[in-house]
């Protein structure tokens, strides 16, 4: 029996959960946001260290364990905001030392991958949309292999940035996804596909424009930011199927919580004959669960830092996930 500790920190949200033998135990985060404006690294940084103690007790009386009983302690080591990042190994290499446990370090990107696993996802292609991070990965030849991604701004972000310049808060996903609702009035805006790539800087600036020139609804923008953008990720996710012939589809990070990406994703899934995977919202967002759940997994094939080794982890701020080698598969 194998239980494992999981802290995320990579952004704003601060999490730990505890799984063991491949069941979640406890899930406990708490969200760094604002009324108006982005994320300030320097602030979610100091967020994550207010927090940190509350949230790991918490994690524990929930799973109904004992510190004690805990076997690995993993953490995101990367990618990510290194003051988020910082927070979180230096609370990892504390416990490690407290209670004597190794410490597994974990790709965020893979660990949402990993997750997936629960939703009975065998061999899938995945669209990983989150802040930063907006990429269509696939397991190929030892690797997690990425077939395309953003050549700019992470969608996330992207979707940030404009509900900061309409005055909406942080996390501004949501809002827009309200506001989308409210509109069917379909607003032209640039529709950027590279081959399996995306760029959203000139949609961006598009968007941008024409809300400055106070001649559209904003909820018509962000109706045409939705349908647009969303496009783009379900071309570039089918063109991602076609090319590794694979027939499961699978969703990760917060903007796939987006109950429109969803539903573009299963109308295209439905018409090529794949099944499409949706991780519950509570692992579909940043959260300590999904790196406890892949450091059990890789603590089980020996993959883990002992003793003096520990003093030599450092976090990977621009970590791609196609540097990590997957030896915990067969």
């Amino acid at each position: 029996m194998t239980i494992v500790l999981g802290i995320e920190s990579t952004a704003h949200t601060f999490g730990i959960g505890i799984v063991r033998n491949g069941e979640i135990l406890s899930n406990v985060k708490k969200t760094y946001t604002t009324e108006k404006g982005g994320i300030i690294p320097s602030e979610a940084g100091k967020h994550h260290r207010e927090n940190k103690e509350k949230i790991y007790f918490d994690s524990l009386a929930n799973a109904g364990i004992n510190e004690k009983d805990i076997d690995a302690i993993a953490f995101s080591q990367g990618p990510g905001l290194s003051p988020c990042l910082l927070e979180g190994i230096r609370f990892a290499k504390e416990l490690s030392e407290k209670l004597k446990k190794p410490i597994v370090p974990i790709n965020h990107c893979i660990a949402h991958l990993e997750i997936g696993k629960i939703t009975g996802a065998k061999n899938p292609v995945m669209l990983y949309t989150s802040g930063a991070n907006t990429q269509i990965i696939a397991y190929s030849s030892g690797k997690y292999r990425i077939f395309g991604e953003t050549l700019d701004l992470g969608v996330g972000n992207f979707i940030d940035t404009f509900a900061r310049l309409i005055g909406v808060g942080f996390p501004g996903g949501p809002a827009i996804q309200k506001l989308a609702e409210q509109s069917k009035t379909y607003i032209e805006l640039p529709y950027v596909v590279k081959g399996m790539d995306i760029s959203l800087s000139g949609i961006l600036t598009n968007l941008k424009q024409k809300f400055e020139s106070g001649k559209y609804k904003t909820e018509d923008l962000c109706y045409s930011l939705q349908e647009t953008v969303f496009a783009m990720l379900v071309e570039t996710a089918e063109r991602a199927l076609a090319h590794t012939g694979k027939k499961e589809l699978l969703l990760g990070g917060g903007v796939a919580c987006n109950t429109r990406l969803q539903e573009m994703c299963r109308i295209m899934c439905s018409e090529r004959d794949a099944k499409l995977f949706v991780p519950p919202r509570e692992v579909l967002v940043d959260n300590g669960a999904m790196i406890a759940y892949l450091g059990e997994i890789m603590s089980r094939s020996g993959i883990k830092i002992l003793g003096k080794e520990i003093e030599k982890l450092d976090i990977k701020p621009r970590q791609r996930t196609d540097e990590v080698e997957v030896d915990w598969k067969d």
